[in-house]
């Protein structure tokens, strides 16, 4: 008798992120995992939770809470970890991937989980020394120093990463000598994909009174350096000049897909994957930032804890009968201490949209939901968010809110008590209609 093919195979996963970490645990937790694992990752250390780097940069949280495993609990699981050293290369027809320390590997499945990096604008000076993104823990490592220092500060992009980092370095700083922070934000309004004109204006409000400069409509056009090479300040589009010691950018992410371009896998705008997570090579499979599915690429976690959920089965078992990735609605949340913000669907209405708002300038309170045809579609909280969730699970299954729509600025127990009334008239006026019990 034949082993069964997962006691024998040798899974290699190159990324150690958050993605990469995610998938090694959930394998262990399957009694069909691969006999031999081993995770390749660049960064010195072992994983550690990049959505914390907010916070810790903030100063909110110790180093060591950000770390998700330490070495010692890789060998404990018999799980092999290979830290500091980047894949080179990979021979899809040997089934051989090399590294930049000259070390072979042989491998029966691979999973490339290399996330991505900061999308760096193509502006003159962007390779001068002081600019830094805001992706991983040496970037942050790197600006709690500038924080500490003081100085001025630019950080391009008002997003979510942008004003993250810049708030993070606001609140390092402060009891730093004349450190500055300023953000340059090239829309209109701050987070632009996320929120109206009126939660971007009580946002903006909020971090201005905390002590941020937010420029919007500002488009960058060079970043200066003086003699030695340091920042010294940047030029935007319009011919405004604004000193600089440091320039963050946190204006997106690009996903690292080259080493899979390199190997001859089919690369878009990152590696293309199917609804297995497997690429054009049926031994090797992409997961995260770095892959990207019906013309979709990723900067959230939670479709890439859906996305190892489906992997995880496809490499323990039977392929035939596992689940497929589907795309689904995310919600956005700030991680600014402070500031409470919760949006998801549609930012602006269309004609066909019922809009209903409510607005407490004083309490610094705003919600405004979409409806169409009595549905949820979008919802856009800031300040009380605590009905956030409530309303992202209505707007995900569908159902008709018109009963409660008087209700639905109030609070998640206001409107859940009159769908309760209104299906239980339903109810009473069809004998015939089944009632639903609770478990």
């Amino acid at each position: 008798m034949h082993p069964a093919p997962h006691e024998t195979e040798h899974l290699v996963i190159i990324g150690n992120g958050m993605a990469g970490h995610r998938l090694v645990e959930a394998l262990l937790k399957e009694p069909g995992r691969p006999a031999r694992i081993t995770v390749i990752g660049d960064e010195a250390t072992p994983a550690y939770n990049r959505i914390l780097l907010s916070p810790w940069l903030a100063g909110e949280m110790e180093r060591q809470a950000l770390t998700l495993r330490e070495a010692e609990w890789y060998a404990a699981q018999g799980v092999e970890l290979l830290l500091g050293e980047r894949v080179a290369s990979i021979d899809r027809v040997a089934r051989r991937l090399t590294t930049d320390a000259g070390r072979a590997l042989d491998y029966h499945r691979l999973v490339l989980a290399t996330g991505s990096r900061p999308a760096m604008p193509a502006v003159p000076g962007i390779a001068l020394s002081g600019v830094h993104g805001f992706r991983d823990l040496s970037d942050a490592e790197a600006l709690a120093g500038v924080a500490e220092r003081g100085g001025r500060v630019v950080v391009i992009g008002g997003g979510l990463l942008g004003l993250e980092a810049a708030e993070g370095l606001r609140k390092r700083g402060q009891g730093s000598r004349g450190l500055a922070v300023c953000v340059l934000q090239r829309s209109a309004r701050l987070m632009n994909r996320q929120l109206d004109a009126t939660a971007a204006g009580l946002l903006e409000a909020e971090l201005a009174r905390r002590g941020l400069a937010i420029h919007t409509g500002a488009q960058l056009a060079a970043i200066e350096g003086d003699h030695h090479g340091r920042v010294s300040g940047v030029r935007l589009v319009d011919g405004q000049r604004l000193v600089a010691d440091c320039v963050v950018v946190a204006a997106g992410i690009t996903p690292n897909a080259e080493l899979g371009q390199r190997a001859g896998l089919d690369v878009d705008r990152a590696i293309v994957v199917d609804d297995t997570l497997t690429t054009s090579d049926p031994a090797i499979h992409a997961l995260g930032e770095c892959c990207q599915f019906e013309g979709t690429t990723y900067g959230l976690v939670e479709p890439i804890w859906r996305q190892v959920e489906v992997l995880a089965e496809r490499l323990t078992a039977d392929p035939a009968e596992g689940i497929r990735y589907e795309e689904r609605p995310c919600a956005t949340k700030l991680k600014i201490s402070g500031i409470s913000l919760f949006a998801f669907g549609p930012i602006e209405p269309d004609a066909g949209h019922d809009v209903l708002a409510y607005h407490d300038p004083e309490q610094g309170d705003y919600r405004r939901l979409l409806l169409r045809d009595g549905r949820l579609e979008g919802a856009i909280l800031y300040g009380d968010t605590a009905m956030g969730p409530w309303l992202f699970d209505q707007a995900q299954a569908g159902g008709d809110l018109g009963p409660c729509r008087r209700a639905l600025l109030l609070g998640a127990a206001d409107a859940d008590a009159l769908l309760d009334a209104h299906h239980s008239d339903t109810n009473s006026d069809n004998p015939d209609r089944p009632v639903k019990e609770a478990a």
